[in-house]
């Protein structure tokens, strides 16, 4: 019987931003903390740290917790089909491994 694995894992990015300041400089350390989530606030750079995920935890779930799941992360995608909602669950192809 096929099973459904929630794997939680986390990711890092190194985020640049250029502050122009008049004098105190911490005041654009300042600034980034505060208007980290404004979208006006522009971003210079990222670049993704992480080679491979960290993985933190991991669960079986089923169908109902999955769709729940999905609700709650996705709360804009809720208006969704059940089957388009379905098609994020990634698959393992097991007959490539016996090839």
């Amino acid at each position: 019987m096929k099973k459904l694995v929630m794997v939680d894992c986390l990711s890092q990015f190194r985020i640049r931003y250029c502050v122009e300041v008049e004098d105190d400089i911490d005041h654009a350390l300042d600034e980034v903390i505060c208007e980290y989530d404004n979208l006006e606030f522009k971003e210079f750079s990222q670049e993704h740290l992480t080679p491979s995920p960290t993985i933190v935890s991991y669960r079986e779930i089923n169908k109902d917790e999955y769709l729940r799941m999905f609700d709650e992360d996705n709360d804009y995608l809720k208006s969704w089909t059940e089957e388009k909602k379905l098609e994020f669950i990634n698959k393992i192809d097991y007959t490539m491994e016996k090839e």
